[in-house]
């Protein structure tokens, strides 16, 4: 199961991805927003985020305009580690070497046909562990400092 969320920058490709997701055939929650009004981009990636930290989810996805606000947002809830995504080789890495839980989008900079291929490259990759899981590990303890 996937859980996404968007501002209404995202709304448009949230929909997108939405369909493609069941085309193949994941289950997907839809954290909102429902439409194209006005919303604040931290209140979806919490609303989104906590979802996500309950268990029952292989990943999240999180789109606003630029994707760059709803991913900082997402990146201060400890436990969550959001990659924006902009290529299919960054999707690749942000799995292969940061065992990415999140990601992110900007709906209104990523078309699209790459918007589904990059989350196609993301989900076709397995996070390689080893030293990789070491550096994991240090961005947790980073988020611990905060406390």
């Amino acid at each position: 199961m996937i859980v996404i969320g968007c501002d209404h920058g995202g709304f448009e490709l949230k929909q997108t991805l939405v369909a493609y997701l069941k085309s193949a055939g994941k289950e997907v929650l839809d954290c909102g927003t429902y439409g194209t009004g006005s919303v604040d981009y931290p209140d979806i990636a919490e609303k989104t985020c906590k979802e996500y930290l309950t268990g029952k989810y292989e990943f999240g996805i999180l789109i606003c305009g630029t994707g760059i606000g709803i991913s900082m947002a997402a990146n201060k809830i400890n436990g969550i580690r959001c990659a924006l995504l902009g290529t299919e080789y960054a999707a690749q890495m942000a799995k292969r070497h940061n065992n990415a839980n999140m990601i992110a989008f900007g709906g209104r900079v990523t078309g699209s046909e790459l918007a589904i291929s990059i989350l196609k490259a993301y989900m076709n990759e397995t996070f390689e562990g080893g030293r990789h899981q070491t550096r994991v590990d240090k961005i947790h303890a980073l988020e611990k400092q905060g406390d």
